[in-house]
């Protein structure tokens, strides 16, 4: 019987939440948490399942992947899964990174799931196949039985299909196929005319794909003169938060003055960012919204002033059309005060 091994996070190795994110690699023998769910009609003994840390694998990457690599040399393995990592950021970039080095060492099928706004997708879709999946861990079942269906084909060496009717974000690739109904292309070229003259929808056969990219902001002439601004997606708020920003899959944000404070006080501020542990950022909210080495900075003359407020969001689960919606809400505020840059800081 063929060999498949599972990569999963620490969370769903049942190791712990964010304050376990920090887990080194381990590798176990049999099926654990959703290795369970896929045992049941892979077509394959899942003999092995690999857990690791997402803090760990996404600041010790090389590490990471060294060590996990080492746990597989002389491992029977016919594929390799991962995930699904469903909306989790830093899980589906964990996911592609190991997916993408145990192909390249060891030449074996590999199949991951995320969801569309993961940022893992766009690093890694056109080096392997990834489900499109669910954006919250209750679609596991669902997430997991469409992986299992793709790797059942590559097991059972069956023809892959193309990406919509397989389930997997495109990976670039083209070929070319007979349809089954055999009609010409001029037949279907001229339906898709008609269709597009009559203002009805159709589905082109030649996608082209779109080009979400932003241009770099030329850079500031003159910092010593400049107008700064703070814009967070860590979730820095005050202790109420009076704007009921969500935790996670935020589509809220807010605006706090700090024109007359040196540094964001503890229990003044907290986060109310879901995605890691709050000790840090509750007890010193300027480790993730440094209003006090800004401040300090510009006494020193390093720039020219600090715009009077800071902005705040969270970014866990957040959609980009969401991000992209708040930011053009914000943007007024910063260009109405003249501001040169914007500090964009994360978690």
């Amino acid at each position: 019987m063929k060999k498949a091994i599972l990569y999963i996070n620490q969370f769903f190795g049942q190791i712990g939440g964010e304050d376990k994110a920090d887990f080194e690699p381990e590798i176990r023998e049999g099926q654990v948490g959703p290795g369970i769910e896929f045992a049941k009609s892979l077509n394959a003994e899942l003999t092995h399942t690999i857990i690791c840390g997402d803090n760990f694998m996404g600041s010790n990457t090389e590490e990471a992947v060294k060590i996990i690599l080492e746990m597989l040399e002389g491992k029977e393995m016919d594929l390799f899964i991962a995930g699904p990592a469903f909306q989790a950021g830093r899980y589906g970039v964990a996911c592609g990174t190991i997916c993408k080095a145990v192909k390249e060492k060891f030449g074996v099928p590999v199949v991951t799931s995320m969801n569309v706004e993961n940022p893992g997708v766009e690093m890694f879709k056109k080096d392997m196949y990834i489900l499109q999946g669910g954006n919250i861990a209750s679609r596991m079942r669902k997430d997991v039985k469409a992986m299992v269906s793709l790797c059942n084909k590559i097991l059972n060496e069956e023809e892959i299909g193309w990406a919509e009717k397989e389930g997997y974000f495109g990976r670039g690739v083209r070929k070319q196929i007979w349809l089954e109904e055999g009609t010409p292309a001029s037949v279907r070229m001229v339906d898709m005319l008609l269709k597009k003259l009559n203002g009805e929808s159709f589905e082109t056969e030649l996608p082209i794909p779109k080009l979400d990219r932003v241009p770099i902001a030329d850079a500031i002439k003159d910092l010593k003169s400049a107008r700064i601004a703070l814009v967070t997606t860590g979730g820095i708020v005050p202790v109420d938060n009076p704007d009921r920003i969500q935790s996670a899959s935020a589509t809220r944000w807010g605006r706090y003055d700090i024109g007359v404070i040196e540094a964001l006080k503890s229990g003044e501020y907290k986060t109310i960012h879901a995605g890691f542990d709050p000790a840090a950022a509750d007890a010193d909210p300027n480790v993730i919204t440094p209003v006090d080495a800004l401040q300090v900075l510009q006494k020193e003359g390093v720039y020219g002033s600090l715009h009077p407020f800071f902005y705040s969001t969270v970014g866990t689960g957040t959609t980009q059309a969401e991000a992209e919606r708040m930011a053009r809400e914000i943007v007024p505020y910063l260009k109405e005060d003249k501001v040169d840059g914007v500090i964009m800081v994360s978690t």
